[in-house]
């Protein structure tokens, strides 16, 4: 399994990282963190749902190289991404007396990893902290770059800091553990860079998807290996989304965040589903003006449905007016100059960053969609 660096800024070595994909890595954990450790210990956040499946097999790994685990058990799914759980945290942490050096594992999915993330960002002004993802969504995507966040009322990881990890093991192993649908939603973020940058790779998602779903070890760590690949090198050249490379990692997030925010976001609809029907919308929205194929566009929406994902508002359960999701929009924290950028493409692999999207365009595009069998 690799070991891929994550250099963020080559006159800042202390913010660069290892990101570590290696089956069985959490049994070994002692021998991959214990030069993080403080006084023989580490802090780690979880969930409930993941404690009862990874924390002995963490606290073992340990415990292997003298280290012991002092657990902060959150409860799961995204209402924990919220003010009121983040200063539980930071109590929690305060209480423990963690120190700037100390760092803190999070062990998890996104939501935990966002959450630690940020709470680490604001703790002492900055401290360390350790990515553990346990879902696919996360190992492929939100353990690696740095972004942080919690959610409010107004909107999805609004309230949030860019704060680096200083190192991420992956453990393909914890899959294993998850549903179907947990397992598919993680899968929309693997097939999202294909439909960034690389249409071979699309070829290749297309053709193993199946053998992924079903347990593949080899499908697995190739999918997530690509996806992390592409992933450090876009956050190694564009940190804070300042050129637009990154932007284009929000391929389909702009939809299906306005998704989530009309379901509230709960379980109706989790994020890698929204993400799916989101990519599926910007590939149709793109055909509709023009800018890339309907076959391509279609391809894109067959290949997600047989994937089991969403690919459309229908699939969605969404059937809210074209106008109401432009409201959810409004909220995006990538507005500028009363202007949303959208990531849309000339074709698959040839997404692009388009700032001058007329939002009344996208309300009708939207209506449309709604009538679509």
């Amino acid at each position: 399994m690799p070991l891929i660096p994550v250099t963020i800024d080559p006159l800042g070595p202390d913010r660069s990282y290892d990101v570590l994909i290696e089956a069985g890595a959490i049994d070994r954990a002692g021998e991959h963190l214990s030069r993080f450790a403080r006084n023989d210990g580490f802090t780690v956040v979880t969930d409930t749902h993941v404690a009862k499946a990874q924390l002995p097999r963490l606290e073992a790994g340990l415990s292997a190289a003298g280290i012991a685990l002092d657990p902060i058990i959150l409860s799961p799914g995204e209402p924990t991404k919220s003010w009121g759980e983040l200063a539980k945290l930071c109590d929690a942490l305060l209480e423990r007396g963690i120190e700037r050096s100390d760092h803190v594992i999070a062990l998890g999915g996104g939501v935990i990893g966002d959450l630690v993330g940020f709470a680490a960002a604001i703790l002492k002004r900055g401290c360390n902290f350790i990515q553990i993802p346990t879902s696919l969504l996360a190992q492929v995507d939100s353990s690696v770059g740095g972004k942080t966040a919690i959610n409010t009322g107004a909107g999805k990881n609004l309230i949030g800091a860019f704060h680096q990890p200083a190192f991420v093991l992956i453990d393909p192993d914890t899959l294993d553990t998850l549903s179907q649908r947990e397992l598919r939603a993680g899968y929309a973020e693997v097939v999202k860079y294909g439909l960034i940058g690389d249409p071979k790779f699309f070829d290749w998602c297309e053709a193993n998807v199946a053998a992924l779903l079903a347990g593949d070890q080899a499908a697995r760590a190739h999918a997530i290996a690509t996806s992390v690949g592409a992933k450090a090198a876009t956050v190694a050249a564009d940190e804070r989304e300042t050129s637009g490379r990154r932007a284009l990692l929000n391929l389909g997030h702009t939809f299906g965040h306005a998704l989530e925010a009309e379901t509230g976001f709960s379980q109706r609809l989790l994020h890698g589903e929204a993400v799916a029907a989101g990519m599926a919308l910007a590939f149709r929205f793109s055909a509709a003006h023009g800018l890339c194929s309907q076959p391509e566009a279609d391809r894109i929406t067959a290949h997600l449905r047989a994937a089991g994902l969403p690919a459309g508002l229908a699939d969605a359960g969404i059937s809210a007016s074209g106008e109401t999701l432009v409201v959810h929009m409004l909220h995006d924290k990538k507005m500028s100059g009363g202007k949303l950028p959208f990531i849309l493409a000339r074709g698959i692999g040839q997404s692009y960053l388009d700032r001058d999207v007329s939002l009344a365009d996208v309300a009708a595009f939207l209506d449309a969609e709604t009538r679509r069998i």
